[in-house]
């Protein structure tokens, strides 16, 4: 039953997207908890003991987000509720859709391509080129692959409506407060050491799942270069996903004025991306929608 939801929701979820009539009228799920989390912050994140408070806000927030899963599982018509609220929190159309439109800005000016790039990435703007706004792109098609489609369907498949509540609480809270920075290093340190484990298995998952529906030698990248990433996991999509396109992705990039040490990824592929370049990602990124709905149906089926 499961299984037969999650298929369901990921088809819902590729056809409709994100309806701007609802959510102009309604708060989207994902912002409510980013509205509890900022409650938190604000209110906990502040004295002695940051740590500690942390980890007892990531607690907190991990046990409410199961107990609400478990609740709206029980109530009549649960399967349908189940549905709807997982079609609503996997992101694969609003994903495509972003990213597309970097594409599209890029297309029309350097100057609306680093505006339309700074709205899915954290690094500074202003001075990239045609081909560094074209792989920042790439690199959060790949990333939010595993995030925002393949880890929320796989703890839904593995744990049903709690399972995606406790990993998207738990994305929001490491997207928000999960930062090495003096305010937040300590008390977002139990949020984004627990993000690191939820994600662990989707971000590898992903890679593979890159490699079925492209070419072997994405995997064998992945491994190999995915550990280099300062990130646990995004290194490993991010890498299998420029072995598919022959980019070398990542590599030093400017955050808040400072530049990173970070080492490319795929060294050997080329770095002038192109915005035909982040059109054929998004064509992986239906590859791999595609084939998790297979295999997804075929665990319905069993």
């Amino acid at each position: 039953m499961t299984a037969a939801i999650l298929a369901a929701a990921m088809v819902l979820d590729a056809a409709l997207g994100e309806p701007k009539w609802l959510w102009s009228r309604a708060p989207h799920p994902a912002v409510l908890m980013g509205r509890l989390v900022g409650f938190c912050d604000t209110r906990f994140n502040q004295g002695d003991a940051r740590k500690l408070k942390g980890i007892a806000v990531t607690a907190a927030l991990s046990a409410l987000a199961i107990a609400l899963g478990l609740l709206i599982q029980s109530l009549p018509l649960g399967w349908l509720w189940s549905l709807l609220l997982t079609a609503i929190l996997l992101a694969q159309r609003s994903l495509v859709q972003h990213v597309t439109a970097v594409a599209d800005a890029l297309r029309l000016s350097l100057p609306d391509g680093r505006r339309a790039v700074s709205m899915i990435v954290g690094r500074d703007p202003e001075h990239l080129d045609e081909p560094a706004i074209a792989r920042a792109a790439i690199e959060s098609a790949a990333e939010n692959l595993s995030d925002g489609v393949i880890a929320p369907a796989f703890w839904f498949l593995v744990a049903g409506l709690p399972g995606i509540f406790l990993y998207k609480i738990t994305n929001t809270a490491d997207s928000m407060i999960g930062h090495r920075t003096e305010r937040h290093a300590q008390f977002g340190w139990a949020a984004a050491r627990l993000d690191d484990v939820l994600n662990y298995i989707p971000a590898r998952l992903t890679a593979l799942l890159i490699a079925l529906t492209t070419t072997p030698r994405a995997i064998e990248t992945a491994a190999r270069d995915g550990p280099k990433h300062r990130s646990v996991n995004a290194g490993w999509p991010e890498a299998a996903m420029a072995a598919a396109l022959g980019l070398s992705l990542s590599g030093p990039r400017s955050y808040g004025g400072r530049m990173t040490a970070d080492l490319p990824l795929n060294a050997g592929g080329t770095r002038h991306a192109m915005p035909a370049d982040i059109i054929a990602a998004t064509g992986i990124l239906w590859r791999v929608w595609a084939g998790t709905l297979g295999i997804v149906a075929v665990i319905a089926l069993l």
